[in-house]
């Protein structure tokens, strides 16, 4: 209830608007963040949105909008239908410290340096010919206004559709790169704002990392040179909160599907570890239906998977 209050603090704090803020658990090893699965939040369209106006309101990503309300219409959601804003996520599974960037899960991470709020913002990834690399990197450079000397690789694709890219692009509101650029140390890598907002969230980049111009902006001040930045691949994430086990499940990148009984042996092992870690495994026990719907489903939404042992058994062992 803490974590609920809290949350619903931060979204009307001020200014009234959705925030991306989250406030993060006291106890390091609990990793829910924002309203409690148990209370989702929904909304309604205005009469011209599509239902990416309606994401980029509550900052969410394409995809991740989509995977949520499956049964909306893209372009015409109708002002009556109900939209489901996710808006509790489990974190992912890297240090607490700097950025992590969840490729399935289209999102970027900032932890705050006192460790206390984590902020996450939608992205959009590299494309399958043009993958985000996986890996530990850092900050190297910070960049308003930056322009844009494309490589000669992109030159040569733009040139085989008809269009011919100057050697160097302005900084401008016409710049791919948007307004704000933070390089990374992967040589070639950058996050940065884009002028094709309705992008964000899927995988159409080159590589680099987009976001909504005005979350760049928000973010840019921020952030410092050197900090950490931790970009992994983790479409299961399995999260604890209030003696619960919580999973949330994306799909996997295109053309790294695995077959659901491979999904199903890694989530185990990561449960295990969970169970373990918290010396809950004589307490609780997994249900079944609620795990298998998660990873059939991947709608990116956590879901509370285990409920309390109700009578004398060995869950352990039944489980695994």
């Amino acid at each position: 209830m803490k974590l609920f209050l809290l949350f619903v603090f931060l979204l009307l704090s001020h200014t009234g608007a959705w925030s991306s803020v989250f406030v993060l658990p006291e106890d390091p090893n609990e990793s829910l963040i924002g309203l409690l699965p148990e209370a989702p939040f929904y909304t309604n369209a205005n009469d011209e949105d599509t239902l990416l106006d309606v994401a980029r309101r509550y900052d969410i990503g394409q995809n991740e909008i989509l995977l949520a309300n499956p049964g909306i219409d893209r372009w015409m959601p109708g002002t009556t239908a109900s939209i489901l804003i996710p808006s509790s996520r489990v974190l992912p599974d890297t240090p607490r410290k700097g950025l992590t960037l969840n490729l399935p899960e289209y999102r970027l991470y900032y932890f705050s340096s006192d460790n206390k709020t984590v902020v996450t913002h939608p992205v959009s990834i590299g494309r399958q010919d043009w993958n985000t690399p996986l890996g530990q990197t850092k900050l190297v450079t910070k960049k308003a206004n930056p322009t844009w000397t494309p490589p000669e690789s992109i030159k040569k694709e733009h040139a085989e559709k008809g269009e011919i890219l100057p050697d160097v692009v302005p900084a401008g509101p016409d710049n791919p790169l948007g307004l704000f650029a933070l390089r990374l140390g992967i040589p070639g890598y950058l996050i940065h704002g884009t002028n094709k907002p309705y992008g964000v969230g899927m995988r159409v980049s080159h590589g680099c990392v987009r976001m909504y111009p005005e979350d760049i902006e928000k973010l840019f001040p921020e952030v410092k040179v050197g900090m950490p930045v931790n970009i992994v691949n983790q479409p299961v994430k399995v999260g604890w909160l209030d003696k619960k086990i919580y999973i949330e499940v994306h799909p996997q990148l295109e053309g790294e599907e695995f077959p659901y009984e491979v999904l199903y042996e890694k989530t185990m092992v990561l449960i295990k570890k969970t169970f373990f870690k918290h010396n809950y495994q004589q307490e609780l026990v997994v249900e079944a239906q609620a795990l298998r719907n998660a990873l059939e489903q991947k709608n990116g939404l956590p879901v509370a998977i285990t409920q309390p042992v109700l009578v004398q058994t060995d869950p352990v062992d039944e489980l695994f």
